[in-house]
């Protein structure tokens, strides 16, 4: 009898793993029907130019890794322009000062392994980092971007694409830095600290940032200043650093995805570099079977999952997507992983998943 009800239990855990695993595309619109209510998650949508799906579009949330598009279309302005030389080479080791272990879900460590494959170099050129801050949303290589471009250059331009409810960016790795600096300088414990931070206006929060960011020019991070904070950094140091990350609207950015999906909003010029880092979805030989052109960026903390894409198919048909959503536990994480390609493709595939899309969230809308 015992026997039996393990082999039971295994049979049972077995299904229930499986039915957690099967790609499930609508799980997309049952998270945000949960979500609408509380603003917690947002979906925009448009259609060959029809607004297909509204839900929280003009609602604020933390934009993760997604904010990144901002860095690399400013980096193809600058490139663009001849301010910067997208060939010009980078050792290695100045990325490394801007990179904490074991704080960005190995995201870095993937992105050095593909470019010192077979190499011995310890030199990329800078167009090569803008592609790690996309295709493997590296933090260091994006501070280091900051550095390069310049932090008002890259804000400016949200100005300058329309973008003017977009909160300000800042350095992504030196705010890690923030709560051992009130530690040190107030002699604070780490619950104090915690607390200080949650009371500081947010913009003191960004100069800080930046103010560890430029030391950081002269000063680098040391070794054991690194290990300090992958020791402190708690889930409750990790909650408030997600919550301070810049926020912008869902509407703002599906503005944005149709300005590059147009094709005209910024010159030739521009997208010769910007395609090149953003499209990477188009270095797949199938997509490129179907698709004329698509690009993409998500992001994600321990609680917030965003995704912002644009595409145009061999037949015409246009879409951009965005795709914000705060405050998820574990389980939303893991299955939104594992569920918005298949939804992202279904949607663009299937006329009839398009419509059901539609009609389901018609009443958000």
């Amino acid at each position: 009898m015992i026997l039996w009800i393990l082999a039971a239990i295994v049979v049972f855990a077995g299904g229930g793993i499986w039915l957690f695993l099967r790609e499930d595309p609508d799980y997309i619109v049952k998270l945000i029907k949960e979500n609408a209510p509380s603003k917690k998650g947002a979906l925009t949508i448009n259609y060959n130019n029809e607004s297909w799906v509204k839900v929280n579009e003009n609602e604020p949330l933390p934009l993760a890794s997604t904010m990144k598009i901002i860095i690399a279309i400013e980096y193809a302005h600058q490139a663009a322009k001849g301010e910067i030389d997208p060939q010009q080479k980078v050792r290695l080791s100045e990325l490394a000062n801007y990179y904490v272990p074991k704080t960005d879900g190995g995201a870095h460590e993937a992105w050095l392994k593909s470019v010192t494959k077979a190499k011995e170099e310890d030199e990329v050129p800078l167009s090569e980092i803008a592609n790690g801050m996309i295709a493997y949303s590296s933090n260091a290589n994006t501070d280091y971007l900051i550095k390069v471009l310049g932090i008002e250059n890259i804000n400016n331009l949200l100005h300058e694409i329309g973008a003017t409810n977009h909160e300000p960016i800042y350095p992504v790795v030196s705010s890690l830095f923030i709560p051992v600096q009130l530690t040190a300088e107030e002699q604070l414990s780490c619950e104090e600290a915690l607390e200080v931070l949650k009371k500081m206006d947010i913009t003191e929060y960004r100069l800080r940032a930046l103010k560890i960011h430029q030391n950081w020019l002269e000063n680098p991070p040391t070794t054991e200043e690194k290990e300090q904070i992958i020791k402190s950094l708690n889930m409750d140091y990790q909650r408030l650093w997600s919550d301070q990350l810049p926020r912008a609207a869902a509407q703002d950015y599906l503005a944005l995805m149709k300005k590059i999906n147009s094709k005209t909003f910024f010159d030739k010029e521009v997208h010769h570099y910007l395609d090149l880092v953003l499209e990477q979805v188009m270095k797949n030989p199938k997509n490129r079977e179907w698709l004329e052109h698509a690009g993409q960026k998500g992001g994600s903390t321990a609680f917030v999952f965003t995704i912002s894409m644009y595409a145009k198919d061999v037949d015409g048909n246009q879409t951009e997507l965005v795709f914000l959503a705060d405050d998820l536990n574990m389980l939303q994480q893991i299955k939104l992983r594992r569920n918005m390609n298949g939804f992202q493709l279904k949607f663009l595939r299937d006329d009839k998943f398009r419509l059901k899309v539609k009609q389901s969230l018609a009443e958000r809308n």
